[in-house]
């Protein structure tokens, strides 16, 4: 009975809200760059915009989780806020669209980052409980995220030849809007926890995940791979612009491309190794990224830069997802979607913020040193070196720890 595999309708249904909640952000993530060069709003508008996402991180992602580990069902709090944050998205890009002062179009698109900011953690969670062998089956499920992110940037740069257009924002907001309607129809999971304290709905409790080594070595180190990856959703546009690719969404795909086959193989990869073993190897990966962006930069050649765009699938699944995984066999039921939210918070927030306020000044030092794109890119790669040797050092990785419980207070 242990061995019976989940019905393919419940896999199919989550991964095709995952499909969704992929095509949003790659419809806009990788050309909002371009978006607002074209409308001449320089580097401090991207920087802005890009720290509404990190600075949303930390607002809501573990709050919205205790709500759902607590109070309410957890499709119900998806679904709202999936509507919620398409609703602002699309007003968002309506204001920038029509010439509206851009501090209008942050302020917008910061509330719908807000709102939006918990959907990738809450969907995770929401999946595993329903699915009977999460680590054999999540990957398969969470491809579904993969996918709709490389069917956006294809439809984005060759169907809709939308590069450098608030199009982009507006087919994201339609994705949003239409997720937030169909999460109503998933299966019910109603809230495994039953505190009622401020504390706990605010999902301060959380934190005491940090009191177990491991935990907090992930969580941390987490927030450092974080800070030089800003730059690649940043400043690879930018980088492929400048090399002479006008189909710049469609090459950031190649990403995700590596990403779908670095998850069909997570079950057999997590079958066979440790989970520190492959939390290593993203971090191995996340450099060589990084010294191939550098190369490109020194050679001027493109193809470079495609090899490492082709790595980034892998080094983001082989952390992320085997993350998602291990929190979700070492933390309690009812700590689950907290502990999910824990890691946007951390890496999505904390370490995306600093990520971006460093972006920039290593981009003022390669612009006034003249040191290019070879020299910024092996800054970053040395970054995630240095941060690779501090996990060594400090994850543990026991192999039957128990589930960490937290004591709410009632």
């Amino acid at each position: 009975m242990d061995d019976e595999p989940t019905s393919s309708r419940v896999k199919w249904i989550f991964a095709g809200m995952f499909f969704l909640l992929g095509m949003a952000p790659g419809f806009y993530i990788p050309v909002i760059t371009n978006v607002l060069a074209a409308r001449e709003l320089g580097s401090e508008w991207v920087e802005r915009v890009f720290l509404c996402a990190p600075l949303a991180a930390l607002i809501s992602p573990v709050a919205v989780g205790a709500l759902a580990d607590n109070r309410f069902s957890a499709q119900r709090v998806y679904g709202v806020i999936s509507l919620v944050s398409g609703a602002l998205m699309a007003v968002a890009f309506t204001l920038l669209d029509h010439g509206a002062s851009p501090w209008w179009f942050v302020g917008f698109f910061f509330a719908g980052a807000v709102s939006g900011g918990p959907m990738w953690s809450m969907l995770a969670s929401l999946s595993m409980v329903h699915l009977r062998h999460p680590a054999r089956e999540f990957p398969l499920v969470r491809l579904g995220g993969t996918l709709g992110w490389i069917v956006a940037g294809l439809l984005l740069s060759w169907v809709l030849a939308a590069d450098d257009s608030v199009l982009s924002g507006y087919m994201a907001a339609a994705v949003k809007l239409a997720g937030g309607l169909l999460a109503f129809r998933l299966p019910d999971t109603p809230a495994p926890g039953g505190a009622r304290s401020w504390r706990s709905l605010l999902g301060l409790d959380a934190f005491r995940l940090m009191r177990e080594a491991d935990h907090r070595s992930f969580f941390i180190c987490a927030a450092l791979l974080s800070i030089p990856l800003s730059a690649f959703f940043m400043h690879t546009p930018a980088h492929l612009d400048d090399l002479g690719t006008r189909r710049v969404a469609a090459t950031m795909s190649i990403g995700q491309l590596s990403e779908v086959l670095a998850m069909l193989g997570m079950a057999a990869i997590l079958g066979r190794f440790r989970v520190k073993v492959v939390l290593m190897w993203a971090f191995a990966l996340s450099v060589l990224r990084y010294l191939l962006f550098a190369v490109a930069g020194w050679s001027g050649s493109v193809g470079w830069m495609v090899a490492g765009i082709s790595l980034h699938g892998l080094a983001y699944t082989l952390f992320f997802i085997t993350g998602q995984l291990f929190l979700q066999r070492r933390v309690a039921p009812e700590m689950r979607s907290q502990a999910q939210g824990m890691l946007s918070l951390f890496s999505n927030g904390i370490g995306a913020l600093f990520g971006v306020v460093a972006v920039r000044h290593f981009n003022d030092w390669m612009l006034e040193s003249g040191a290019g794109w070879g020299g910024y890119w092996a800054v970053l790669a040395g970054v995630t070196l240095v941060v690779t040797v501090a996990f060594a050092l400090t994850y543990r990785g026991l192999a039957a720890a128990p589930p960490c419980r937290v004591k709410s207070r009632k």
